[in-house]
């Protein structure tokens, strides 16, 4: 039987929102349908498009506090007051804006409402480019974070007697994932992301690991400034994969973030969506069900791009480059990443660093082999 493939989205999400002088723009998962649409990325018959039900409170409350959320709904009706700062509100980082509590509630809804899908076998790959919340914390907001749909999605997942791994591809650490499962071993978390030397939220060195009964279930691969595809895929391949071998999870929850591209402004990776595309198709090979979510990318258009090259991994339903070129000519000509198509052009420079990011991620790698590994035998 074909997998069964579902793309999250509510029209309600196009409306309103992050304010616009947010680098954060709610605007792309939207975008991303269009252009996955536009290019007959939708139109197979194991392929749907489905609204979700926002989170409830009460679902939200299986990780934040009742203070916190009652503080969201009231900075969401306009009010701001010095105990809203302190849980991480109306910073530039996390702004107020009207109708906060419920955008946010229905943006992690569809990350919920996927893993229900997964849970009752009604769908086997879910997108939901909404979602990827991971800085929330119970009673804190964080990093254009909110309500953390992650955690919530996977805390309903292990409810069912799944075995879940958090797989988080996004630049920015899942601090505030890693830290609701750090003694946990029903959740292991995987994360590659930007060292926290130089990009926010500053967690998620190698020697995070866990716990208690977690210990070996925190996984991380900090990244230098400048690394580059080759390098990345290496590490991936070194790690995760046989890490995901060993663990065999019931469902993967995967954080696409694309602030990991050489264009992104926030981060300082030097990577192309080629890169992406080729651990997607790995990942998928395992036939483990997958929960996508979107997370981080302030380039809108490439992000956007990018995540529709990624989505037609995620269907199966990736076409023959020159077809898309032809159809996508003059659509985006002004980003000199792009030749046409869905995949960035192979960057020839990276950055001056080769040497030097290939050395440090090699420890990394080593380091994780030497200490992590003999924990899951290895």
């Amino acid at each position: 039987m074909e997998n069964q493939i579902v793309f999250m989205h509510s029209p309600d999400l196009d409306e309103g929102g992050y304010p616009e002088e947010c680098p954060f723009n709610s605007k792309r998962g939207g975008k991303t349908l269009e252009t996955a649409s536009s290019l007959g990325l939708l139109d197979e018959p194991n392929i749907q498009v489905t609204s979700p039900r926002a989170v409830t409170v009460d679902e939200a409350l299986t990780f934040h506090t009742q203070e916190y959320i009652d503080m969201l709904r009231e900075v969401s009706s306009g009010t701001h007051n010095f105990r809203a700062l302190k849980m991480g509100l109306g910073t530039p980082d996390c702004p107020v804006f009207k109708d906060m509590l419920d955008f946010s509630l229905l943006a992690s809804g569809g990350t919920l409402s996927g893993a229900r899908l997964l849970i009752e076998k009604k769908a086997d790959i879910v997108f939901n480019p909404h979602g990827g919340f991971h800085h929330a914390h119970p009673g804190t907001a964080g990093g254009f974070c909110y309500i953390n749909d992650v955690v919530i999605a996977a805390k309903e997942l292990v409810a069912a007697n799944k075995k879940v791994v958090v797989l988080d591809l996004d630049a920015h650490h899942l601090d505030g994932v890693q830290d609701a499962f750090y003694d946990n071993p029903d959740v292991t978390t995987i994360s590659m992301h930007e060292s926290g030397k130089t990009l926010f939220p500053g967690t998620g060195h190698e020697a995070e690991q866990g716990i208690g009964k977690g210990k070996g279930h925190t996984v991380n691969i900090p990244l230098p400034v400048g690394t580059f595809d080759e390098i990345y895929k290496m590490a991936f391949m070194q790690i995760v994969v046989p890490l995901l071998d060993h663990l065999q999870p019931d469902v993967i929850i995967l954080e696409l973030g694309m602030d990991g591209l050489a264009t992104d402004p926030l981060a300082h990776l030097n990577l192309t969506n080629n890169v992406y595309a080729e651990l997607l198709e790995e990942i998928v090979s395992l036939n483990v069900p997958l929960l996508t979510v979107g997370g981080g990318g302030y380039n809108v258009q490439d992000t956007v791009r990018s995540w529709a090259l990624c989505w037609s991994v995620l269907s199966g339903t990736m076409q023959d480059e020159t077809s898309l070129m032809a159809g996508m000519g003059g659509v985006m000509l002004q980003n000199t990443a792009w030749f046409g198509g869905l995949r960035d052009r192979t960057l020839l420079s990276h950055g001056g660093y080769r040497g030097e990011v290939e050395e440090e991620v090699q420890r990394v790698v080593q380091f994780l082999k030497d200490t992590l590994f003999p924990i899951h035998d290895l």
